[in-house]
């Protein structure tokens, strides 16, 4: 093969392997979703008449303290849940005790068992154009613990002839915990030839924000978010996911809105083995494609990413297991 083709092949990799393997890229798009801005007032209570009593001269009334008042939230969109003013006050004894209404703290959520094993790894061949010319590799793992938490670690580089004139390797790592719905992704981590890529997420979900490392800006996200490793095993948890979804997903860069559309079950042959997949499609100005393993606890076992120029790149399984 002349040095021209594999100098641009391994030129296209550096720039398409994001595309594949998690690194910032406009995968699915959409829109952005806007915070929803509340706003409450509170109205002083209707002053009660005092009952007729014995003709006293008023008691000079004593100063009262000025209640401490909170205000409210700005008219600008704000990334965290409005304020409501709130007047301290000294409680009311006199109240009956039937009247006194207690807010119980609601009981921390019990850990979810995860649907993939407690550990595991995957292992992917990538291939390049209609002749399937292997210019990478990708590794997965993952593992649960007992407490609920989860770890995924990604990582993707050039080989062979590619690497010969292109060295990349790409890491990507998420902490979160599993719950109900799914992965909760708390922090997203990146590297880029074993330094700091500056492509991190930190996840607030109280706040319902997360923080990019890339320009120190918060954004507003929406139940569910994953960042964009999560993604591919978030999917085992995604209801009836024939039916296509949507999920908002947090890249090295942007917040935005994925658009998943189902084209039904396949059988395809991988060099780890043949699977019966779901195939799921998305569409912007390129097409991403992922094929879901249906008895292999829904892995990812083969990706495609085609690009507005027509240029093909498959990640294929060669290998599922346990590290």
């Amino acid at each position: 093969m002349p040095i021209a083709i594999v100098l641009a092949l391994a030129a296209s990799l550096g720039i398409h392997a994001a595309a594949l393997f998690g690194t910032d890229v406009e995968l699915f798009g959409g829109a952005t979703e806007e915070p929803v801005v509340l706003r409450a007032e509170l109205q002083p209570p209707p002053a009660s008449p005092l009952p007729p009593a014995a003709q006293k001269p008023p008691a000079k009334p004593k100063p009262r303290a000025r209640a401490k008042q909170v205000p409210l939230a700005s008219a600008r969109p704000s990334l965290a849940p409005p304020s409501i003013p709130v007047v301290a006050e000294e409680p009311d004894l006199s109240a009956p005790v039937s009247e006194v209404v207690v807010m119980a703290a609601a009981p921390p959520a019990e850990p979810v068992k995860p649907l993939l094993p407690a550990n595991g790894i995957i292992r992917f061949a990538i291939l390049m154009g209609s002749q399937g010319f292997q210019v990478g590799r990708a590794e997965h793992r993952w593992e649960f613990t007992e407490d609920g938490h989860y770890h995924l670690y990604g990582m993707t580089e050039t080989s062979g002839l590619a690497a010969l004139f292109k060295t990349l390797r790409f890491e990507n790592e998420s902490y979160g915990k599993l719950v109900a719905g799914g992965l909760q992704p708390e922090r997203y981590l990146t590297r880029k030839n074993g330094k700091d890529a500056n492509e991190n997420a930190d996840f607030d979900w109280p706040a319902a924000q997360v923080l990019l490392s890339r320009d120190g800006h918060t954004r507003p996200i929406a139940p569910g978010t994953q960042d964009i490793l999560s993604l591919n095993y978030h999917l085992a948890y995604i209801r009836q996911p024939e039916s296509g979804a949507s999920v908002g997903v947090v890249t090295g860069k942007k917040y935005e809105r994925y658009a998943l559309d189902s084209l039904g079950e396949e059988q395809i042959e991988t060099p780890a083995g043949r699977f019966r997949t779901l195939h799921l499609r998305a569409m912007t100005d390129s097409v991403t494609e992922i094929w879901l393993a249906l008895d292999h606890h829904r892995l990812p076992v083969k990706i495609r990413f085609t690009d507005k120029k027509g240029d093909v790149f498959e990640q294929i399984a060669t290998e599922l297991g346990t590290p």
